[in-house]
């Protein structure tokens, strides 16, 4: 085919190198090898599709630096239609997955398990702060909550409808209590207390729990069951990581055996001194919105004394595809799926086209992190609805059994956590069609250039920063909450610089260092440094507009549409 002068003068030559030489010099080798028409049929069907297909896939950085600018931006425009309705795509099949009614659902269990009090006292589950007041609760208002047998008027609840909790959530299976123990011995004496000291119980640890059965020994409350046994995860707790496995027991569906199980460990002191952690495990599904809550209910009992509660609840929708905008969301799940072979093929072009400089370039690289972490989360999604559609029927089939959604709900979870990131990172990359706009083109500049000095900040920064909380902890972790762990006092120093802090805590701490503590941090990080921050960036946006300025102009965006406009 002749070439054309004017029009390798113009763009430099370097438009018919860039449109495809991967696509061109395999699809013409098919050409002639299969057909043996060659250049004979140039004007046909076939030279048509793959000119087609060259078009599809061309991209800006394909086209190079020498190409005529309106045909770049014309090639910037279609990449940024494509890519919108992929951003359309992910958004709809992510805000699809989440339930808004979830966060409502949620409250309302932890309203209904953590509030609930005593009827001669004021105590609930979330305030308890020793053994006696958490078995007082474990024993009463939370066993008629999950046991619910009288409508609020007292009339009898009907034995089918006896298993709702809150009147709406059906309780799944059993509840199962299980708890975490440390051996006696498992921490040091020291020899002045040895002689007068016999027990000592450590902080858990994982692989150091304690094992051996105890108390009267006659069933698995008393004796260790594995965490592989029992499918169970760990647990991250305020004090310790906590394994699956433990000692546990499930309450029959029965409240009067119910009452009567926890009755019997209560007697024979199933919490004592060896005990690190309680937990207890419910399974509720409610039929109105289709949504599972796995709670995990724990007490944890630190060497200190007393007793931390924390909750657990996990809302996940495991039954995808109910509803007719179930279907709808899964044609879009579908549709994702062509996307992300669209994007492969176009990155696979793209490395065949520029060879190593691929890789040279930020935008690139984050091609690369979007089109591997939508492929996780295809993968996340056809794995979870297969484990789901295998093991929930066996699960529903027993409700006279535990039934363990602990596993699903942390893959379900899982999955939940990648499209999340997916969808951050996709909008991120908005910001590579949006160049062509001075004034993003502007701020983009900006971050690139002071990218250096901003590095250079961040050192010094992090230096003072972490020097204040070692000073903070040292100083006022005995005393204060907010400084009762280094991460704790990393945490309450972002949160002075956004003015959130408790100035008189510090100084009920320390009256005379807590004050002057206060007054330092704020005039060394919040006048100095953050006004520094802010004065690296401004003069790099000064100068980048300068710089701009006295370039020639060049073609924008606006530009062309405004020529398009008039045409």
């Amino acid at each position: 085919m002749p070439s054309n002068p004017a029009f390798e003068k113009e763009s430099g030559g370097s438009v018919q190198e860039a449109e495809g030489v991967f696509l061109d010099t395999t699809l013409t080798d098919f050409e002639d090898e299969s057909t043996g028409y060659g250049d004979a049929d140039t004007h046909g069907c076939w030279h048509q599709f793959k000119e087609y297909l060259r078009k599809i896939w061309t991209t800006r950085e394909m086209k190079g630096e020498g190409s005529d600018r309106e045909v770049i931006i014309k090639t910037t425009l279609r990449e940024l239609l494509i890519y919108i309705l992929f951003v359309v795509t992910l958004v709809t099949i992510a805000f699809g997955m989440l339930d808004p009614k979830a966060f409502y659902m949620t409250e309302s269990i932890r309203d209904v398990l953590m509030n609930t009090p005593l009827e001669d006292a004021d105590i609930t589950l979330g305030t308890v702060n020793s053994i006696d007041d958490y078995w007082k609760v474990l024993r009463g208002p939370l066993l008629d909550v999950l046991y619910d047998d009288v409508w609020y008027n007292e009339a009898k609840i009907a034995s089918d409808d006896s298993y709702f909790i809150g009147y709406e959530s059906l309780r799944l299976g059993l509840i199962r209590i299980r708890q975490q123990r440390m051996g006696n011995q498992s921490c040091s004496i020291p020899k002045d207390f040895a002689q007068q000291i016999t027990t000592c119980y450590g902080t858990y640890r994982i692989g150091l729990e304690e094992t051996s059965p105890f108390g009267p020994a006659n069933s698995t409350a008393w004796k260790f069951t594995n965490g592989d046994t029992l499918e169970m995860g760990m647990h991250f707790g305020s004090i310790a990581v906590y394994g699956g496995g433990g000692y546990y027991l499930d309450l029959p569906n029965d409240k009067d055996e119910a009452k009567s199980s926890l009755d019997e460990l209560f007697e024979n002191l199933w919490i004592d001194r060896g005990t690190s952690a309680v937990f207890v495990h419910i399974n509720i599904y409610n039929p109105n919105v289709n949504l599972f809550c796995i709670v995990s209910l724990v007490a944890e009992t630190p060497t200190t004394g007393g007793i931390l509660i924390s909750a657990d609840f996990r809302t996940v929708k495991l039954l995808r595809y109910v509803r007719t905008q179930d279907y709808v969301i899964l044609v879009f799940e579908c549709l994702f799926l062509l996307f992300i072979l669209y994007y492969i093929a176009e990155e696979v072009i793209e490395i065949s086209n520029l060879g190593i400089k691929y890789f040279k370039k930020f935008w690139n690289i984050l091609d690369i992190l979007v089109i591997v972490l939508s492929c996780v989360c295809a993968g996340f999604n056809i794995f979870r609805t297969v484990r789901v559609n295998a093991t929930i029927s066996s699960l529903l089939s027993n409700l006279d059994a535990y039934s363990n959604f602990e596993r699903l709900s942390y893959w379900e979870m899982q999955f939940s956590n990648a499209v999340g990131l997916l969808v951050f990172l996709v909008w991120i990359k908005i910001f590579k069609y949006v160049s062509f706009n001075k004034t993003m083109n502007q701020l983009n500049l900006t971050l690139g250039n002071c990218a250096k000095d901003i590095a250079g900040f961040g050192v010094m920064f992090f230096i003072v920063f972490f020097a204040f909380a070692q000073l903070g902890y040292l100083a006022f972790g005995t005393q204060v909450s907010d400084f009762g762990t280094f991460t704790t006092s990393l945490m309450t120093l972002f949160r002075i610089i956004l003015g959130d802090f408790d100035f008189q805590a510090l100084q009920n701490a320390q009256s005379i260092l807590g004050p002057l503590y206060f007054l330092v941090y704020i005039f060394f990080v919040f006048f100095v440094l953050i006004n520094m921050f802010i004065a690296i960036i401004n003069d790099t946006y000064l100068e980048v507009k300068s710089n701009l300025l006295s370039q020639p102009s060049e073609f924008q965006m606006k530009t062309f549409f405004k020529t398009v406009c008039k045409m």
